[in-house]
This record gives C-alpha cells, sequence and structure tokens, in this order.
C-alpha cells in the first residue's frame, strides 16, 4: 500500500510551507492481513508548532490524550480481531468491501460509507475478494460506562 502523505507548517518568517510530501514510509502489520499506513498523531488540543513528525509518535491502535490518523488495507479474509477501543473513531471506507461484526450484529461497508465507532467491541472481516482501505482518525475518549461499569479497551 502506498500512501502519499503531505504536511504543511510554516517557515520562520510565518510564510506556509511544505513540511513532507513523500510515500509513507510508516507501514506496519499488526495482524495477518492488514496494513497499516501511519499518517499523523497529535496531542489534544493540537499544538501546530510542535516541530516532530507525527507518524513517529503513533505507538498503539488508540492513545491517551492525542489523535490518530491511519490509513489500513485489510486483504480478503484478515485474521480477526475483536476489540475496543478508549476512543470514538470516525472511519471512511476509500476502496473495497468490509464487513464490521459486533457482538450479535453486522453492517456492510462499501467505498463512501463512514462509520461513527463509539467504543464498542468489534472485528474487520473482508469476505471479498478485493482488499478494502479504510481511513480512520482515532480521537481519545472516555471509557463507555454501562450501569456505572466502564467498558475498557480490550485486544
Amino acid at each position: 500500500m502506498q500512501i502519499r502523505r503531505v504536511v504543511t507548517g510554516h517557515k520562520p518568517n510565518g510564510e506556509a510551507t511544505i513540511l513532507i510530501d513523500e510515500s509513507s514510509k510508516d507501514v506496519v502489520s499488526f495482524r495477518p492481513g492488514a496494513t497499516v499506513c501511519n499518517i499523523w498523531s497529535a496531542a489534544l488540543p493540537a499544538d501546530n508548532d510542535d516541530p516532530n513528525d507525527g507518524a513517529k509518535q503513533i505507538v498503539g491502535t488508540a492513545m491517551k490524550g492525542r489523535s490518530v490518523f491511519r490509513v489500513i488495507e485489510y486483504a480478503p479474509g484478515v485474521a480477526p480481531r475483536n476489540h475496543r477501543t478508549d476512543s470514538i473513531d470516525y472511519a471512511i471506507v476509500l476502496a473495497g468491501e468490509i464487513t464490521m461484526e459486533i457482538d450479535h450484529e453486522v453492517v456492510v461497508l462499501r467505498a463512501g460509507d463512514v462509520l461513527v465507532q463509539r467504543g464498542t467491541i468489534h472485528n474487520w472481516v473482508n469476505r471479498g475478494d478485493a482488499p478494502c482501505v479504510i481511513a480512520f482518525v482515532l480521537i481519545d475518549a472516555a471509557p463507555v460506562t454501562i450501569a456505572g461499569d466502564a467498558m475498557t479497551a480490550v485486544g
């Protein structure tokens, strides 16, 4: 998976400039059949004066006190991974088709569909014959509570 990553910033005189323009080098795999391209992460609220490359600061799926932006390609037959994060996640399906499983329900998402994931345990399944590419923005959130009990991150 090749993702072009363009990051803007400022010159010392205040003029806007392009700081990074590259094919992302931060491509990793955290389970068989899933390829992750980390785009950016920032503390909350974001500090646009931070000179560090935000992609290099990503150390987990979701991160306490931070936002995470990544693109993931799910191959057909991707290994299962039921998980929950302490975040609110915005997902945009860029290409292909994916099934999201949550407890006793499933939903099929296709290119152009968007999803707001609100701390539910879920699994991504690609039952098709082509890869599915999804852009995710994960923003730190308090754990969901049910009857006073925290449903903390898992998986």
